[in-house]
């Protein structure tokens, strides 16, 4: 025997409704989560030039700006910084891990010449900075 009843209920609606809800909800808060900026692991400081993830290690200043060095576990990081930004000029930032070769950032550039990042995981580095022909060279370093 067949009847001729409805295969919906009069709740069916609010019930698929509520499913994708569960469904949704937590897919856009990760979603939500992953398009958030957020500070990297060294944390944001209030100086514009710190573009570079991990921590400030050391700063070499010369007469036309600053070679600042940062460092995580396994990368370094490194930008040349005018001291009176303004024109373009040419400037360089270069960094090189022992046994690698160098990643080198060079042009003219009104305010600062990086970042230029390598793996460095229990390896020195060497780095160079420079801003209209005045700059400053490492010998190895972060060991």
């Amino acid at each position: 025997m067949a009847t001729d009843m409805p295969t919906d209920t009069p709740h069916a609606p609010r019930r698929r409704r509520r499913l994708l809800a569960r469904a949704l909800v937590p897919f856009l808060a990760a979603l939500a989560l992953l398009l958030t900026p957020w500070p990297g692991p060294g944390g944001a400081t209030a100086d514009a030039a710190s573009v570079c993830q991990g921590r400030p290690t050391k700063t070499y200043r010369f007469a036309t700006g600053e070679l600042r060095l940062y460092r995580t576990r396994h990368y370094a990081c490194a930008v040349t910084v005018a001291k009176r930004p303004g024109a373009a000029r040419p400037m360089t930032v270069s960094l090189q891990p022992r046994g690698g070769r160098p990643a080198v950032k060079a042009g003219r550039f009104g305010r600062q010449a990086g970042p230029v990042t390598v793996h460095a995981l229990n390896r020195c580095v060497r780095a160079y900075g420079s801003v209209a022909g005045q700059g400053k060279s490492t010998g190895w370093i972060l060991c």
